[in-house]
């Protein structure tokens, strides 16, 4: 029988919004909105944070907004989130258009991701998975009763997201950045249960992972949220492959240091910028 383990993600970032800003001179919400100022926040925070990655985005509304949500940028102290929902059926999730990567606050990010690398920067870009885009669209309530009551109508909705989230990787890899990190918060094995979390597994995570293995240059590492990683390796879905990297390294060193040799990562959360690999070996992921 599969058994997942659920990782217990208990990260909290080390300054809030508003400290960022008074130091930054950074103005509101262009640093949200404009490719430029989203560069120079992301330079902010890897130097305040003695980091060696620039990330982007800083939240997790950009895929969402880009499929028509409405996004209350919030303000200095809180960041941006749903202002209110769009749909209340799968007839209107459906009619979402795709999304326009070439128009809008996803394409200042990819313009910010690329000017970043041209810079010589090392930029990690932030991908969200099916629940936490859903959740800045439609009421959670919505969600679970199509999830539990109209299995045929949630597939079809997971497709439609598989797609945009594939064409998001495809064009992101083309501005050179040389990490891309997913995660799906409001989608796990503490939310959905044992159960649903695993069929989401079969019918969502593994296909979209096939495809995007089948997309990805030997230029770039994907590295998955853990509680992702955990839900393939305990549906048996993937394995761990240990690779031996010759020295004491930290965690996004070592991922960074195995790009080309693997697609995928994930065995702690990328927030934890002090994890450290002291034996030298780092676990990649291959997908079976």
């Amino acid at each position: 029988m599969n058994k997942i383990v659920d990782f217990n993600c208990n990260y909290n970032y080390s300054a809030d919004i508003g400290k960022i800003f008074e130091e930054s001179n950074l103005k509101f919400p262009q640093a949200y909105k404009e490719w430029r100022a989203m560069a120079q926040l992301a330079v902010f925070i890897k130097e305040r944070d003695n980091a060696k990655f620039c990330e982007l985005p800083f939240c997790h509304t950009l895929e969402a907004e880009a499929l028509g949500g409405i996004i209350n940028y919030g303000d200095e102290n809180i960041g941006p989130r749903a202002k209110e929902y769009v749909c209340t059926t799968v007839e209107e999730l459906l009619r979402l258009p795709d999304i326009d990567f070439s128009k809008g606050r996803i394409s200042e990010v990819l313009k910010s991701c690329k000017y970043l690398r041209e810079k010589g920067e090392d930029v990690i870009l932030y991908v969200s998975g099916p629940f936490t885009i859903l959740n800045t669209l439609m009421d959670a309530k919505y969600i679970f009763k199509i999830l539990k009551k109209d299995p045929e109508s949630m597939q079809r909705i997971f497709e439609k997201l598989q797609n945009d989230i594939l064409c998001f990787i495809k064009i992101a890899q083309e501005t050179g950045i040389n990490m891309i990190s997913y995660g799906d918060s409001t989608g796990g094995l503490n939310i959905l249960g044992p159960k649903i979390f695993e069929d989401i597994v079969y019918k969502f995570t593994y296909p979209l992972f096939k495809k995007i293995e089948a997309v990805l240059n030997d230029r770039i590492i994907m590295l998955l949220c853990p509680k992702t990683a955990f839900a393939l390796l305990g549906t048996q879905k993937a394995v761990w492959r240990d690779i031996n990297l010759g020295e004491s390294v930290l965690y996004l060193d070592g991922c960074k240091k195995i790009i080309g040799k693997a697609k995928f990562a994930g065995q702690m959360c990328i927030k934890n910028k002090n994890y450290k690999l002291n034996d030298g070996i780092i676990k990649a992921i291959d997908l079976l």
